[in-house]
């Protein structure tokens, strides 16, 4: 019954996650019609590919003991493509100042990782001191990439304003969160409950401030048709007054 339950309670999790991985494709959609980044951070989508080869690592049965989280391998393997694909769709759009940026962030992470792998591999010998180890490392760049929403949330606080926190992504976000802390509290797992500890209240705190302030809209720019509109209607309203100076005189 207890596997069962985690089992469910794994696939419920990967459901989730999966919505909350796909969330950004709306926005790379944007960046890919409009060629262009428009100034937002490539950091957390680093931070989150990390986490991703760090959880799949720490799933297989290298680390763990056969597929007994063989939910955390399937999911986390799917977060790669994804978040690998918005790194490489934001590199292509990027300014040659951007591009540096994500190189710089970017080179560290794939380090993180293998040094990680290398380690775990060859330097330990059990299941029990490769999952300290790998889940050790997880820990915090878990606790990285749901703490990396912080910087979201003071800039919604500071502009009264929701256009930068999508309701989706932040309610898929406390929904994954507290997905995964069951399945890992059911596993008596705390490298895969504890990260949840902290995403699961962020979570939340994204949600309460949507609803705050959700009725004050969402900043939008001045269509491009409307201007010329406007700027067209001001000539005319410019030669009529010319005119009418003219025939005075």
């Amino acid at each position: 019954m207890g596997d069962r339950l985690r089992l469910a309670v794994g696939v419920m999790g990967n459901a989730a996650s999966l919505l909350l991985y796909a969330a950004p494709i709306l926005t790379f959609s944007r960046v890919i019609r409009k060629k262009g980044t428009e100034g937002f951070s490539c950091i957390p989508y680093i931070i989150a590919l990390l986490n991703c080869l760090l959880y799949t690592w720490y799933g297989l049965p290298i680390v763990s003991y056969r597929w007994e989280n063989f939910p955390v391998v399937t999911i986390n393997g799917l977060g790669i493509l994804l978040e690998f694909s918005f790194i490489l769709i934001y590199i292509w759009f990027a300014s040659g100042r951007d591009k540096m940026k994500v190189a710089a962030t970017l080179i560290p992470v794939i380090l993180v990782f293998s040094i990680t792998a290398i380690i775990s591999g060859f330097l330990f010998h059990d299941h029990h001191h490769r999952k300290v180890f790998v889940g050790s490392v997880a820990l915090v760049a878990s606790v990285a990439m749901y703490g990396s929403p912080l910087v979201v949330v003071k800039q919604v606080i500071q502009t009264k304003s929701i256009e930068f926190m999508p309701f989706y992504l932040s309610f898929f976000s406390f929904i994954a969160s507290s997905l995964w802390m069951a399945y890992g509290l059911l596993s008596h797992d705390l490298f895969l409950a504890s990260p949840n500890l902290v995403g699961s209240p962020l979570g939340i705190l994204q949600l309460v401030l949507y609803c705050k302030y959700r009725k004050r809209g969402i900043i939008e720019e001045p269509n491009k048709w409307d201007l010329e509109q406007n700027e067209e209607k001001s000539k005319q309203l410019q030669l009529v007054i010319n005119n009418d100076a003219n025939g005075k005189s």
